[in-house]
């Protein structure tokens, strides 16, 4: 006669069932928070950046003796390639004073604390 195994050690399906149902609520609870996150790290990245470019722009205002647009500042090599932040926004510098905005930005002031 055959012996029956009474210790066997594997999983049921209704333990399966349950750690299945524990990572989709997981991660029904993280992807709304990666998302809602990214706008803010695709803004943040932007201002970073326009505040980089505003320092390219003092440093060829000192020395060219000149406020430069954008393309002066990839021709001379203080900009490499992009003209526009991470997330395809438009930097555009003011012809008048050199001061450097975000296009499509709410407050129409400079991204400089003064």
């Amino acid at each position: 006669m055959k012996k029956i195994l009474t210790n066997e050690k594997a999983f049921t399906l209704v333990e399966m069932m349950i750690v299945l149902l524990i990572i989709s609520v997981l991660i029904l609870i993280t992807i709304p928070n990666v998302t809602k996150h990214s706008a803010s790290i695709d803004e943040k990245g932007c201002k970073a950046f326009a505040r980089m470019v505003e320092g390219q722009v003092e440093a060829y205002k000192i020395e060219k003796r000149t406020i430069p647009t954008l393309d002066d500042l990839v021709t001379e090599g203080f900009l490499k390639g992009d003209k526009t932040c991470p997330n395809g926004t438009p930097v555009l510098i003011d012809p008048n004073d050199g001061r450097v905005t975000i296009e499509n930005e709410e407050t129409a002031g400079s991204t400089s604390d003064g």
